[in-house]
């Protein structure tokens, strides 16, 4: 049985009642917040190991939740799932880029929401070699899960740091779309391909401000690659 304590964000009550169910029958301890307010006060009592957050909440928004606790060192390595009603392309792109590491459109069976949630916590738990890996001023230590730039810290998020980690361990090879997703996310998540584009733009944006980006390189075509070369 998994000890994985859920924090549920949905203002639905019947919602909220279906995936306590579903997921106290998987096995995991699960919290319920009608609202953004009561979810920051439950988190502060404790935080939990992952949040399932609505995206349409009276007052703040789960798009504005997810993002003030992307931003919060407290909770920023926190995976979040995204529940909405909205289905198409864009939402779901609007919804990664606040910090959503998935995203589940109403409505869905419990079966899968729990295979998400599988899927998303064994990611964060990740298996990797504990060998920092250097390129130009570019650190990663995998033992303290830590990124620094030019002796800099580096604040990024649990999805970019899994990507940047792949990357690092396999300098000058171009990975297709579809590649990265089995190799980062794993072959059995459900995500869309389009999915890597949303997490490569945000890994660039946070080694941008020391130049690093550039080493996040675009092959035309083909995919993305990690290389000290021009």
């Amino acid at each position: 049985m998994s000890e994985k304590r859920i924090l549920i964000v949905e203002d639905e009550q019947p919602i909220r009642e279906m995936i306590t169910f579903a997921l106290g029958a998987a096995g995991y301890t699960t919290v319920e917040a009608a609202d953004a307010r009561a979810a920051l006060a439950l988190i502060a009592e404790r935080v939990p190991d992952l949040i399932l957050l609505d995206w349409m909440l009276p007052g703040a928004s789960g798009l504005e939740l997810a993002r003030r606790l992307k931003k919060d060192e407290l909770t920023r390595d926190v995976p979040v799932i995204m529940l909405t009603a909205r289905a198409e392309e864009e939402d779901k792109i609007h919804g990664l880029e606040s910090g959503a590491d998935d995203y589940v459109t109403k409505p869905f069976s419990p079966r899968e929401l729990a295979a998400r949630i599988k899927a998303v916590l064994r990611r964060g738990s990740g298996q990797g070699s504990d060998e920092a890996f250097e390129a130009d001023g570019l650190r990663l230590e995998p033992l303290s899960h830590r990124v620094t730039a030019r002796e800099q810290t580096v604040d990024i998020g649990p999805t970019e740091y899994r990507l940047l980690e792949f990357f690092m361990s396999h300098p000058e090879r171009v990975y297709s779309r579809s590649q990265l997703l089995d190799r980062v996310w794993g072959s059995n998540v459900y995500v869309e391909e389009r999915t890597v584009d949303v997490h490569i733009r945000r890994l660039r944006k946070v080694l941008e401000p020391s130049g690093h980006d550039v080493l996040i390189q675009t092959v035309r075509g083909t995919g993305y690659r990690f290389s000290t070369r021009t």
